[in-house]
């Protein structure tokens, strides 16, 4: 194969977008829009309609090309970012257009491409990271990220960019110590959490982990350990067990989702006296604000923990620890509706629930174009898009938060 690609735009796994001289479209990971390539030979994967390659020789590098700083990135094949070849103002470009062309193609939705609010940091932001277990049985377990090109394997992890500091130090501690962690170890999550406190929760698939006293006294009293059995529940073995429920849902950029859920908030308008429902609610982060908007607040969530937290920390909304399309029958009718589902969208008796009785406003907070798109165009029989904007969530990958603001039509 000795095509040379022009490279166009941004697809929505992250892959550039370019054309084959037959006219396929080919997907070529780790290119920038405007690069001019030739694949890599050996590479190549055809199909009818598309085709997959790599890249050999960079022809043209685009002016949207930069030197990604994580050596994880080029040397590992790391997969945990897609974009760091891209310079920010393009990835934002990138995300703006992936999301526009999710709502014309599956939504059919005649709108233009989104606005999008850009990352507060570009890097060091993520404040929960999970790590990948590989080796043999008797022998210490490669702890690290997986390669994007071989998904079976795991490289060892020095550093992450996209991590905060305070979470690498503690696996800088951590990796001096792995001996200490339960065995066969499957995963490992550390997370920050709002009050200071580090988690580190490990994943085995044997005895309960005995000595984790042990490590935390080596890490600090601000460390909490947890362990979660493969096929149960976490729970906490050294540290504190009240406070922040690390195995609880919460956006990984902790101040782009404050500001992505004051947006969503917003567009609700003067919302005192009116009963909302805060559908997918997690801990409470936005029925907190519709509280303080003056809303009679009903909390839906199906993780009990995160739904027991909520609880504790904002006693005058309602929470309820339940799957949604379980209990929407029983709640009181809304005025409004603001969902944050996850990434597979809306389950169908929502969306049914929310068409046969429509609200003035429904706001659709999303983590993924395509379900937002396919939730849109149902939703669409009884409501109508006033508006649209992304958000930056995580810079240096191919992810974005969209969202979306309905009336009834």
């Amino acid at each position: 194969m000795t095509d040379i690609v022009s490279i166009t735009r941004i697809a929505a796994g992250g892959d550039g977008v370019g054309r084959l001289a037959d006219g396929r479209v080919v997907f070529i990971p780790r290119a920038a829009p405007g690069d001019r390539v030739r694949l890599r030979e050996g590479s190549f994967e055809g199909h009818r309609k598309f085709a997959r390659g790599e890249i050999g020789d960079l022809v043209e590098a685009s002016a949207a090309r930069v030197e990604p700083p994580c050596p994880h990135y080029t040397q590992d094949h790391c997969g945990g970012c897609q974009l760091q070849q891209v310079a920010y103002d393009a990835q934002l470009s990138a995300k703006r257009a992936i999301v526009g062309d999710a709502l014309r193609r599956i939504g059919k939705l005649d709108v233009e491409d989104p606005e999008i609010e850009e990352a507060l940091d570009e890097w060091r932001y993520r404040s929960k990271i999970t790590m990948a277990t590989k080796g043999a049985e008797g022998t210490a377990p490669t702890i690290g990220l997986h390669p994007y090109d071989r998904p079976n394997f795991v490289f060892p992890l020095a550093d992450c960019h996209i991590t905060d500091f305070k979470l690498m130090a503690l696996w800088r501690e951590l990796r001096g110590r792995l001996a200490l962690l339960p065995q066969p170890l499957t995963r490992l999550t550390l997370r920050l959490d709002r009050d200071g406190r580090r988690h580190v929760i490990a994943e085995s698939a044997g005895e309960p982990w005995l000595n984790a006293e042990e490590l935390r006294g080596h890490l600090g009293a601000a460390v909490v350990c947890w362990w979660q059995p493969v096929d149960g529940a976490a729970r906490v073995v050294a540290g504190p067990s009240t406070g922040f429920p690390a195995t609880a849902f919460e956006q990984v950029n902790p101040g782009m989702g404050a500001v992505t859920r004051r947006w969503a908030v917003e567009q609700l308008g003067d919302v005192r006296g009116l009963t909302v429902w805060d559908l997918y609610g997690g801990i409470g982060d936005t029925a907190a604000l519709l509280v303080d908007a003056g809303a009679t607040v009903v909390s839906v969530d199906a993780d009990e923990k995160a739904v027991t937290w909520g609880r504790g920390r904002l006693p005058a909304a309602r929470f309820i620890a339940a799957r949604a399309e379980d209990v929407l029958p029983s709640l009181p009718p809304p005025h409004a509706v603001i969902v944050n589902p996850p990434r597979a969208g809306l389950h169908w008796d929502v969306t049914l629930r929310l068409t046969a009785e429509p609200v003035t406003k429904l706001v659709y907070i999303s983590c993924d174009p395509a379900t937002l798109a396919r939730d849109l165009q149902r939703l669409n029989v009884n409501y109508s898009l006033r508006s649209v904007r992304a958000f930056d969530l995580f810079p240096q990958t191919a992810h974005v938060e969209t969202v979306a603001v309905l009336e009834a039509a």
